[in-house]
């Protein structure tokens, strides 16, 4: 490693220990989240330069190359254009760091941070399940095997409390409240706020069955969710349950149409939330429901079910209406890389 790139990678590492969980105080999950975004870049320019991880400085770090890495992310990987964003949102603060502690990378600074963040669809449709396609999804797991019994009721879990994937994970047995007489879990979200949410009896129930087997000490300390390994236990990791849950997903599809292709953890949440919101649940508790610190972040789902705008607008239509009796004489129709990650903070 050439003087260049070690203090290219020194300044990687300050910012990942010591910047973001000391001087801004962000979560484990914030950190991890910059940490895997600069590890994608940093593999898309080895990659595209024909490199290998220990010679990379920051002249490799161009607006050209940064420009390709995120259309790289929308076109190769197929991510969405807010997973693009987040991408960017993540690599700017790094650059800033960086150009705050050396002056001679500063022109890098005015260039990068310049890449202005791509505009979303104003209407996008949030991807949802129908509670039929739930039930078919719920129906896959074998829960005469361990894993299956544990990953049922994760999906179950998740659903109920519309939880985030890595809110479940983190969630432990001190969390779980179902003993009250309105049973209820403690979800820690982003940027550490807490929101306690309640469940269903019938969730009650299937954790009863689930701690008879996963957690019979019922130690309050230890994560709900957990792995094990050389007979030690180990939170259980995200892509561990975007794996089984899109091995349900393709099993369920071909079994009832109405059941997404693609299925990942997220959809769950979207699919809870877009049921309540069907059912009658206001927006604004909806919002604070789902840890929401905006109220407009709920909207999406507003904008989304077109279903519950066609009922309305067929209830408030009166029977006279030519487009409901059918009488349309009179309309009249217009206009018509491993050691150097773990060195430099990066794994």
């Amino acid at each position: 490693m050439n003087e260049k790139s070690a203090h290219f990678f020194k300044l990687v590492r300050d910012f990942l220990m010591v910047y973001l969980p000391d001087q801004k105080a962000v979560s484990l999950n914030t950190v991890k989240s910059y940490r895997e975004s600069l590890n994608l870049l940093l593999n898309y320019i080895c990659a595209e330069n024909g490199v290998g991880l220990r010679k990379l400085n920051f002249e490799y770090l161009s607006r050209e190359t940064v420009e390709g890495f995120l259309c790289h992310l929308e076109k190769e990987r197929r991510c969405s254009v807010s997973t693009r964003n987040h991408r960017l949102a993540c690599i700017r603060p790094f650059i800033k760091y960086a150009g705050a502690r050396d002056v001679g990378i500063q022109a890098y600074v005015n260039d990068l941070c310049n890449i202005p963040l791509k505009k979303e669809a104003k209407t996008s449709v949030v991807p949802y399940f129908s509670e039929a396609a739930l039930k078919t999804i719920l129906e896959q797991p074998d829960i005469r095997k361990k894993k299956e019994l544990r990953n049922l009721f994760f999906m179950i879990l998740m659903y109920d409390t519309g939880a985030r994937n890595q809110e479940l994970l983190d969630l432990k047995l001190s969390c779980i409240h179902f003993e009250e007489k309105s049973p209820y879990a403690v979800i820690i979200g982003k940027g550490g706020k807490t929101r306690l949410v309640p469940v269903m009896a019938k969730t009650v129930e299937h954790f009863k069955k689930y701690a008879v087997v996963f957690h019979p000490e019922l130690t309050s300390d230890v994560h709900l969710f957990y792995t094990e390994r050389s007979e030690k236990r180990y939170a259980m990791s995200p892509d561990n349950t975007e794996r089984f849950i899109k091995k349900y997903g393709v099993a369920a599809h071909n079994v009832n149409p109405e059941v997404p292709k693609s299925l990942h953890p997220h959809m769950f949440r979207y699919s809870r939330s877009m049921h309540l919101y069907r059912n009658g649940m206001p927006l604004v508790l909806l919002a604070e429901w789902l840890g929401y610190a905006q109220l407009t972040t709920t909207l999406v789902y507003a904008n989304a079910d077109t279903e519950m705008k066609k009922k309305a607008i067929d209830k408030a239509t009166s029977k006279l209406n030519p487009l409901i009796s059918g009488d349309t004489t009179l309309l009249e129709w217009e206009n018509d890389e491993a050691l150097i990650r773990q060195l430099y903070g990066l794994s």
